[in-house]
């Protein structure tokens, strides 16, 4: 059996950082970024599966599900809350769950993450079935409440993915897709909001991104779908109207006003051309 080495906790590569200049904390830092950077460009062949049965999933009127504690728990939740808005979906379609429900977000609840049993008590509020698919991120791999949903997930035939960035991590094992990026020791020893956070940041994008382009939700490169929310959007939405009618300011804003979003308009405009 292949040796499991958190590798995440070792101590860092960089000594007496209260001694340092902000110069040359901001630079060491920079160098560990770098090499997260490169470290996640060695995997992507491992992310390309996961996304294509995430696409599959959601085409067939699947869900997609995070789950996470601490930061790990909170990027999920932040790129899951994030899809209806750019996106235009349904807030049901990607869900973020965390350790500790949504109180989690902004206080540190940290002996939420132990309890084995209460990640399926979670997701099972929300009725998760083997049409769905759900993705554990932990950067050290072994999180309780991730690795037991995940489990937990496998014996009810529910499809699991993971993300984490300690090599033959415990939550892998019960992963039917898994990634994971070795990143290396943090910068502050221990500190896995750091490297280890900005890859798993850098992996949901990914993940979310590439997976509503395949759904439809991208014309060109343009959110035609995204919720005109305020007014920057507001202006966003006419320039791309701007430059794909080639019309002026003033009509865009009168058709936006008229159809309520981006797509319907180009639908409108395409039908009235024929």
């Amino acid at each position: 059996m292949t040796e499991f080495i958190r590798i995440t906790e070792q101590d860092s590569n960089h000594r007496d950082l209260e001694q340092k200049t902000v110069e040359q904390l901001v630079h060491g830092i920079h160098q560990e970024d770098v090499s997260a950077i490169r470290a996640l460009g060695g995997v992507l062949d491992r992310v390309v599966p996961l996304i294509k049965v995430v696409i599959q999933r959601l085409k067939n009127r699947g869900r997609l599900f995070y789950i996470g504690a601490g930061t790990s728990g909170r990027l999920g939740v932040l790129d899951a809350s994030e899809c209806p808005p750019t996106y235009g979906v349904s807030p049901d379609l990607v869900i973020g769950i965390i350790a500790g429900g949504d109180d989690a977000l902004r206080n540190s609840i940290e002996h939420s993450e132990d309890d084995v049993s209460q990640c399926w008590k979670d997701l099972s509020k929300y009725r998760v079935s083997q049409q769905d698919i759900v993705i554990g991120i932990a950067a050290s791999g072994t999180t309780p409440y991730v690795v037991g949903g995940l489990s937990d997930c496998q014996k009810n035939g529910i499809t699991t993915g993971s993300i984490t960035c300690n090599p033959n991590a415990p939550m892998s094992q019960v992963s039917d897709f898994p990634i994971e990026v070795i990143v290396g020791p943090e910068y502050v020893t221990g500190s896995s909001r750091m490297k280890a956070g900005t890859v798993q940041k850098l992996i949901l994008n990914m993940i979310s991104t590439a997976t509503m382009i395949q759904l439809g939700h991208i014309k060109g490169n343009k959110m035609v779908d995204m919720k005109l929310a305020n007014n920057k959007l507001k202006k966003r939405a006419v320039g791309i109207l701007v430059k794909e009618l080639k019309t002026s300011e003033d009509k865009a804003q009168q058709l936006l006003k008229k159809h309520g979003s981006i797509r319907s308009v180009l639908q409108s405009y395409k039908s009235d051309s024929q």
